[in-house]
């Protein structure tokens, strides 16, 4: 983790939920949150988060309820290369959708990144997850371009990968 990202998860303390700086300790709570947020085909392990985690520059935050530091809602997963940041994979509880963790997630994370340096933030979505879609549009980012086919559908068929750009250089300020 950057060593901004947990001065700069401080500073969103104020958000609910409360964002943090994921713990060592918490890596079977984040596979289980992904478990829980994603189809069996598209679940990683507990192994790739902490190879990931071991990755230089890549950083987790980790959200839930205001004062209950040991109940997660959601996470994200992020990693921060010169001046460009992207997303991996982010993941809400379900059962806590719509309650503003995935929000609060991404501004943590967006905080983390500039803190670093980062002038932009990369990130790819599902073209069929508007809630998703809808959240990162109202947070600035911007459809970047297309990758087709790129998520399979255990059913049969394919869905195109949205790349979505957010720019400290675009004024986001408003969205922050």
């Amino acid at each position: 983790m950057p060593e901004t990202a947990q001065s700069a998860a401080a500073a969103t303390s104020s958000m609910r939920p409360h964002v943090r700086p994921a713990r060592p300790g918490e890596l079977d709570t984040i596979a289980d949150l992904h478990a829980a947020a994603f189809p069996p085909h598209a679940v990683w392990t507990r192994q790739a988060f902490a190879d990931l985690l071991a990755t230089p520059g890549t950083f987790a935050l980790v959200c839930g309820p205001q004062g209950e530091d040991d109940v997660l809602a959601g996470f994200i997963l992020m990693r921060v290369a010169g001046t460009e940041a992207e997303v991996l994979t982010i993941a809400v509880d379900p059962a806590g959708r719509r309650q503003g963790a995935g929000r609060g997630l991404v501004l943590g994370g967006i905080t983390a990144c500039l803190a670093a340096g980062c002038t932009s933030v990369f990130l790819e979505v599902a073209a069929d997850n508007d809630a998703a879609r809808a959240l990162y549009a109202s947070l600035g980012f911007e459809t970047a371009g297309t990758r087709k086919a790129y998520y399979r559908r255990p059913e049969g068929g394919a869905v195109d990968g949205i790349v979505m750009r957010w720019s400290a250089d675009a004024d986001q300020s408003q969205n922050l």
